[in-house]
This record gives structure tokens, C-alpha cells and sequence, in this order.
């Protein structure tokens, strides 16, 4: 089947699948509903409105996305995912927590009905790993075909992560309140913005001779021949030379990398963890393990950070609501999966055009913008910057 045919069939895929989740019901009927039930009349603060029209979850008087909206945060959503390998389910989690309101709302049942207030938490912490998963698929047979993702070692993170993402949905669904969850959720970006600027000092940059070398290589055979053509660089890709117990060795536009597979299996697990607490992705925390720690160069970060995320969101999505019976909103997912599927298809196309150094400054800013943000929301019940 041609290329042309194979997109135009993925486009199919994800307008069906779309079309499939926004006519299915909101909800079902259990938990939530019994806490809607619970929650006291009226229009007031905290608060529900049996006569208010339907909105997120079902929930009468809850926030309504339109969904043109939601198809283009998706699409952002996916694009910086599959571009920079972090930071799009941040951009989700931003999404449903600010851009489309859902935590102001959900914050208005601390009081009234805290019940409802946590399984809200939750809610939109698995929303946010549908828009990661899908992303993550495309990115993960994208990046492998373009000879960018380092099979084994994405293996290697999401063994670790398996468990991880399976433990933390368990032990704290329903136990986690918006207020703590925005305020973890922004020390979480923030520290990771603080490692990822250390990266871009002397200092940072020194231990990294490999990884700049491969990149240097990528950036002169992609990016630095203007208006001329790059020639045939399927070779140059990822090519593993060896596998073994305690050590993985493999190249990269001729630069030789080496890896021993318990420490990626340990922090696929750590990383998995944290970003199943928060409900993102851990793209965000995957990278700056992977260049600082792995010392790869970006290039091969994205694709390689993909397929660990894809494991990982498997693993939590099927935990919050197969096992702890968490309820989402499918007709917000549907839309915003349309969105996913473009912007992953672009972000591949795009990034490889984008010298690293300026993916990495974009990461940085808005990682110190949202960390800040919602650091201090979280804790201090209002955001010290404007937009959060």
C-alpha cells in the first residue's frame, strides 16, 4: 500500500474512532453518578444544577468544549510530544486543567463534596493519558521508520515503567484533592526545568561530547544543506551492534553509544511512577533522563521516550479504569484524539528541521512558565503568573 494510501487511512482510523467516542454516553453509571446524586442543589459555589445543560463528564453546568477547540489543543498537544519527546502531556494536563477550566470547577466541590472533587482528579488525570497514548503510538512507528528511536533501550524504560504505572493508580485513586494534585503537578515541571537549564550551561554541555557529535552529524545531513539534498541517510540511523545482560551498545550517524539495561529499567520505573501520580505522560522527565543520564543527543530522545510513554499509558489507563473504575469523558477524548493524530504526524516531519538547541530553550521556557504557575497555585490557592 502506498504512503498516501496509509495516511489516508490513519485519517480514516482516527475520524471513526472520533466519531465512536463522542456519540457513546459520558459516563456510566457508578461512582460518579452516585456523587452528582450527593452533591447539593442549587447554583451556587459547589453546587449542582439538575437543569443546567450537560457538560464535561455529564456533569450538569460542568464546563462544555467546543469541538474545534479541542481538536486544535490536540494537535498542539501532539505535535510538541512527537517533537521535542516531553512536555505534551504537560500541554494536555494544562489543557484540562486551565485552557478548558476543568479544575476551577472541580476545585468548587472541596467543600460540598470532596468525593466528587477527587474523582474529577482522576478524571482528568487519565484524559490526559489517552491524548499521551495515541501520541505516543504515532510517534513510537514514526521515529522508528525514520531510524530514531533505540529499540532496546525504549524496551528497557518501559519494563520499569510497567510496574510503575500499574502500583501508583491503585494506591491513589480517589485519594487525591485538585488543590494537591495542580500543586505536585507544578513542582514536578518545575524541577524538571531546573535540569534541563543546567544542560544548556558549560557545564551541563561538557559530559555530553558523544551525543553533540551525533548531533552535529544529523544537523549537517538533515539541516545545514540548504536548498540541496541530503542523500540517502537510512543507514545512518539507529543500528544496535551488540545485546547483552550488562551491557547494549549501538550507533547513531556513526557515533557509538553504550548503555547497562538495569539503570533504565530502574528509572522507567521511578519516572513511571511520578507521571502516573500526576496523570502526564513522563515525556517530560524521560528526556532529561535521556540526555543527561544516557547522553544521547535529542534527535533520537523523542522516538526513544515515545515507546517507553506508550507502555507506561497502557499500563495506567487499563489500572484507573479497569481496575479502579475511574469514569472519563469521551466525548471531550474523541475530539481532542483527532487533534493528537495530526500534530504527531507533523511533529517527526518538523523537528528535524529544528536545530536542537532551540527545541530544548522551548521545553525550558515553558516548562519555568507552567512549574511556577501551578506550583503556586496548588499551594498558595492562586497562580503568581497570568493564564494558570
Amino acid at each position: 500500500m502506498k504512503r498516501r494510501s496509509w495516511l489516508f487511512l490513519g485519517i480514516a482510523l482516527i475520524v471513526a474512532v472520533g466519531a465512536m467516542l463522542a456519540f457513546s454516553l459520558p459516563a456510566d453509571a457508578g461512582p460518579l453518578e452516585d456523587a452528582i446524586a450527593k452533591t447539593p442543589q442549587g447554583t451556587g459555589k459547589g453546587q449542582i444544577n439538575p437543569k443546567a445543560e450537560p457538560g464535561f463528564m455529564g456533569i450538569p453546568g460542568a464546563p462544555r468544549v467546543f469541538w474545534l477547540w479541542g481538536i486544535l489543543w490536540g494537535c498542539w498537544v501532539g505535535w510538541i510530544f512527537s517533537s521535542v519527546g516531553a512536555f505534551g502531556g504537560i500541554m494536555a494536563g494544562v489543557g484540562h486543567i486551565t485552557v478548558f477550566g476543568l479544575a476551577d470547577y472541580g476545585k468548587t466541590f472541596r467543600d460540598t463534596n470532596p468525593t466528587l472533587n477527587k474523582l474529577l482528579t482522576d478524571s482528568i488525570r487519565v484524559c490526559n493519558q489517552y491524548l499521551v497514548g495515541l501520541s505516543a503510538l504515532i510517534s513510537s512507528v514514526t521515529y522508528f521508520r525514520m531510524g530514531r528511536l533505540v529499540m532496546p533501550l525504549g524496551l528497557c524504560l518501559a519494563i520499569g515503567g510497567i510496574l510503575g504505572a500499574y502500583l501508583v493508580p491503585v494506591l491513589t485513586a480517589g485519594k487525591i484533592n485538585l488543590s494537591m494534585y495542580i500543586g505536585y503537578f507544578g513542582l514536578v515541571v518545575f524541577a524538571v526545568a531546573g535540569v534541563l537549564f543546567y544542560e544548556t550551561t558549560p557545564s551541563g554541555q561538557a559530559s555530553r561530547k558523544a551525543a553533540k557529535a551525533a548531533t552535529k552529524a544529523f544537523e549537517d545531513a538533515h539541516i545545514a544543506k540548504k536548498g540541496g539534498d541530503a542523500g540517502d541517510t537510512s543507514n545512518h540511523g539507529v543500528q544496535v551492534k551488540q545485546w547483552g545482560v550488562g551491557k547494549i551498545t549501538f550507533t547513531f550517524y556513526g557515533v557509538e553509544f553504550s548503555f547497562n539495561p538495569l539503570w533504565p529499567i530502574l528509572g522507567g520505573f521511578v519516572i513511571a511512577a511520578i507521571s502516573a501520580f500526576i496523570g502526564v505522560g513522563g515525556g517530560f522527565l524521560y528526556v532529561p533522563f535521556l540526555t543527561s543520564v544516557a547522553k544521547l543527543p535529542m534527535f533520537i530522545v523523542a522516538g526513544t521516550s515515545a515507546l517507553a510513554v506508550l507502555v507506561s499509558m497502557i499500563t495506567s489507563i487499563f489500572t484507573f479504569m479497569f481496575v479502579k473504575q475511574t469514569q472519563v469523558d469521551f466525548i471531550l477524548i474523541g475530539t481532542e484524539l483527532i487533534g493528537i493524530f495530526i500534530g504527531s504526524i507533523l511533529g517527526p516531519i518538523t523537528s528535524k528541521h529544528i536545530p536542537e538547541v532551540w527545541l530544548k530553550r522551548l521545553f525550558v521556557v515553558l516548562a519555568l512558565y507552567v512549574g511556577i504557575g501551578y506550583t503556586t497555585k496548588g499551594f498558595l490557592g492562586y497562580s503568581v503568573l497570568p493564564g494558570m
